[in-house]
């Protein structure tokens, strides 16, 4: 009996110690450390309910940014050297001592690790942060490198790298930054722009503008100088956010208000293209490219221009990964890839878009673009209400329209095919031909009656 009450004891000294850990962690629980604690994090693991669906469009190829990445894959190795020899060349070009760099990076160590959720704990004490603030240094100063070997390239400007450079040369730029911009896509591979913004401050020897180092970063994802922000942008989280906010630049508009009998509440999913096409809705080119200009009026579906080349996948899963991770992005791109499938049904679709000018076309055939908006679409996640269902309620609405119906069930009935289209026409030709037959038939007999009537009495 003594031995029971002693294990019982034991027991209760054990539960009682997990009940005072618990009880020692009950402030974390209040919403207001809760929030301060979540809005520090922008730069997510993808999960495997995620990844699963295509594990190779979450994963870097040629070059690994930030900790998430960092020396766990033997491909990505290669390009350590390259980073350790980009930081020499800017170190020496800057004349600026490489304790420079360290101080202004430590100063944000703390913002820089609260970026990365879940960041594993060979990052953490004292050892763990030098090492975390060399991985930033080595990699930031790269990522500024290849910027400006794109920002050079082409101009007569005296380079301190070897003209056959593997990776800053003209033949780099050509060949390898391709790859490295498109890993600058990859959610599990992003940089914070904080670190960029202190680096080049030491670099240039003033801080630089948050819209300054928006531009830099911003013209290099989308290899255009026409990608823009709003004036007076924020810095950017990193550089997927960055490009994902250049793509909805402006605001949304108001959808035009749709009449009751145009707009019965419905859940339907848009017709495809042709199906539009066929019940009267003609395509249009927008002349802004951002995805919250998609339009629905007077019969005419307006869109933004949108180039499909191999990068498009990578761009697309990984902001919508983004977009369910990281709470208060929005869920825009994710509405507008789902709104592209909706409509994108088979090669035929891609193929009237792609007269339209609003699919460009950079990929092959037109069944792989349309492969490429079925597949990215799977197990999509919408907010209840998203920016592009009014647009969805007036297409349905508009196709829901008795002659709208009609023209759609004749053309797709008699002008599928040339051989339907005759048909029909043989048809019609033989009905007025029998038309007019009975006309000649009839109409002798109709004056002969005429004729033989008696005539009118003449007048006294």
């Amino acid at each position: 009996m003594a031995s029971m009450a002693a294990g019982e004891s034991g027991s209760s000294m054990r539960r009682r110690a997990w009940v005072v850990e618990v009880e020692k962690t009950l402030d974390e629980a209040d919403a207001s450390v809760e929030v301060s604690r979540w809005q520090l994090h922008s730069i997510y693991r993808v999960p495997a309910c995620i990844k699963d669906l295509n594990r190779k469009a979450y994963k870097p190829q040629v070059v690994s940014l930030g900790p998430f990445h960092h020396r766990r894959d033997g491909e990505l190795l290669p390009m350590e050297e390259h980073k350790k020899r980009a930081l020499r060349h800017l170190l020496r070009r800057s004349k600026r001592p490489l304790e420079e760099f360290a101080a202004a990076v430590a100063d944000v160590a703390g913002q820089l690790e609260s970026a990365y959720l879940d960041l594993g704990a060979e990052w953490r004490g004292a050892d763990g942060r030098e090492r975390f603030l060399e991985m930033m240094i080595v990699d930031g100063c790269f990522l500024l490198e290849v910027i400006k070997a794109t920002e050079m390239d082409g101009r007569n400007v005296v380079s301190d790298y070897a003209p056959n450079d593997p990776i800053f040369s003209h033949h780099g730029v050509l060949y390898m930054v391709p790859y490295i911009r498109r890993d600058m896509l990859m959610l599990e591979n992003q940089l914070p722009l904080l670190l960029l913004e202190k680096l080049v401050a030491v670099q240039t020897g003033k801080p630089p503008s948050a819209d300054a180092i928006n531009r830099m970063v911003l013209k290099f994802m989308s290899g255009s100088p026409s990608a823009r922000l709003p004036p007076g942008s924020t810095l950017g989280l990193h550089p997927l956010d960055l490009r994902r906010r250049s793509m909805l630049f402006g605001p949304q508009q108001a959808p035009q208000p749709v009449s009751r009998d145009m707009a019965p509440e419905t859940t339907d999913i848009i017709r495809s293209a042709v199906e539009l096409y066929e019940a009267g809705i003609r395509f249009r080119k927008t002349s802004s490219d951002s995805l919250h200009n998609v339009r629905f009026r007077g019969g005419v579906l307006s869109m933004p221009a949108v180039s499909v080349d191999d990068s498009t996948e990578y761009m697309f899963l990984n902001m919508m990964a983004f977009e369910r991770l990281h709470v208060g992005a929005g869920n825009d791109v994710t509405a507008y890839v789902f709104f592209m499938d909706s409509i994108i049904d088979s090669a035929k679709d891609v193929a009237l878009l792609s007269t339209s000018g609003i699919i460009q076309n950079a990929v092959g055939s037109d069944k792989a673009v349309a492969q490429l908006f079925n597949s990215i679409s799977k197990d999509v996640v919408l907010e209840p209400q998203s920016s592009l269902d009014a647009v969805q309620r007036e297409v349905n609405a508009y196709c829901g329209k008795p002659w709208n119906l009609w023209r759609a069930n004749l053309i797709h009935t008699y002008f599928r095919s040339p051989w339907a289209f005759m048909s029909l026409a043989a048809a019609v030709f033989l009905l007025v031909m029998t038309v007019m037959q009975t006309v000649y038939t009839v109409l002798p007999f109709y004056q002969q009656d005429q004729g033989s009537s008696p005539a009118a009495p003449a007048p006294l």
